[in-house]
């Protein structure tokens, strides 16, 4: 009878899936993960149409992990 009063809160999860898309300008992306309290991620990694080294900057969050 207790459990019928009220609900139970769902826990944050601390991971999530965010898109890392390449400065560059080429439009190549990436997803990767990140924990959800740090502030946004940048990674220098080779972007295979330029075929060099570029930045990668986090655009957006996709789902949670």
């Amino acid at each position: 009878h207790f459990l019928c009063s009220f609900s139970v809160a769902k826990a944050k999860s601390k991971s999530i899936l965010v898109q890392m898309v390449s400065a560059a300008g080429t439009g190549y992306a990436f997803n990767a993960k990140r924990n959800r309290l740090r502030e946004k991620m940048v990674l220098r990694k080779h972007d295979p149409v330029v075929n060099k080294h570029v930045l990668f900057f986090e655009k957006k969050k996709i789902r949670s992990i």
